[in-house]
């Protein structure tokens, strides 16, 4: 196997569009990153085929951040340890009720429950037009596309040269940031192949990740540079990272290597 990256950091974001956490180590389950986009908030006004209000629409969502109220039941899967020593490997339990509990601490500093009314209205507000908003809860992650996402910084730091600008990583919104072997863009390489990452998961990468205005918003003001988008698309199609599918799960955490094992 040959070891192409290491893990920089692990990410999940509670609440779809809403700020994400890094985590010191994740699990990575078929439906993606426990606990990743496990809350939504369905919108009325959206297109059927993507129903959610997102940050595109809503762009101070990105200054709202999601607190677990229990963060070490919310860390994993409740039966994960037993589990996954029966051979050869069962699939862990989703979790109990009330292990996912969540509070949201608002752009004035305010804490809600998620489900809290008060919430809604204030995702509401300045948005033209009927925007009936209700709360989705899933235990299969609530991505755009695929269960799990990865960039590497060299990428990153090939698009902050392209721009002229330094960029918060944060704008990317991956679950997993790798400092790649290779250069600005080696992930696309990787497409096809099988990921090793860390001890036990794999992960397959299926395609290069498109990209839409949400890497165009500063992830702490919400303020639009169409600038950022407008180079990813002139310059590699709009594409930035890699999506990826989990063939087996198991435990990611920062610093585990990422070996192609294809």
């Amino acid at each position: 196997m040959t070891t192409v990256a290491t893990v920089e950091s692990v990410w999940r974001y509670p609440v779809k569009s809403m700020a994400g956490e890094e985590l010191a180590e994740g699990f990575v389950g078929f439906s993606g990153v426990y606990g990743d986009r496990c809350f939504a908030f369905r919108d009325s006004a959206a297109r059927r085929g993507f129903p959610y209000l997102n940050a595109n629409v809503q762009q101070r969502m990105l200054l709202y951040r999601p607190r677990f109220r229990h963060p070490l039941r919310a860390a994993a899967p409740p039966n994960l340890a037993e589990a996954t020593a029966i051979a050869p490997g069962v699939t862990p339990a989703n979790a109990e009720p009330g292990d996912m509990d969540l509070d949201v601490e608002t752009p004035l500093g305010e804490v809600v429950p998620v489900d809290d009314p008060r919430l809604s209205e204030m995702l509401r507000e300045g948005l033209r037009g009927e925007h009936r908003l209700t709360l989705v809860r899933s235990d299969r992650a609530l991505t755009d596309c695929r269960p799990v996402s990865l960039i590497g910084l060299q990428t990153i730091r090939q698009i902050e040269e392209e721009v002229g600008s330094r960029l918060d990583r944060r704008r990317f919104r991956a679950n997993l940031y790798l400092d790649l072997a290779a250069g600005g863009f080696g992930e696309d390489r990787l497409v096809g192949r099988k990921l090793r990452v860390g001890s036990q998961a794999v992960l397959a990468v299926l395609e290069r990740d498109p990209r839409c205005k949400m890497i165009s918003l500063d992830p702490d003001t919400g303020d639009h540079n169409p600038e950022v988008l407008r180079k990813v698309a002139q310059a590699h199609e709009a594409y930035a990272g890699v999506y990826c599918a989990v063939l087996v799960e198991g435990m990611v955490a920062t610093g585990d290597p990422v070996e192609v094992v294809d």
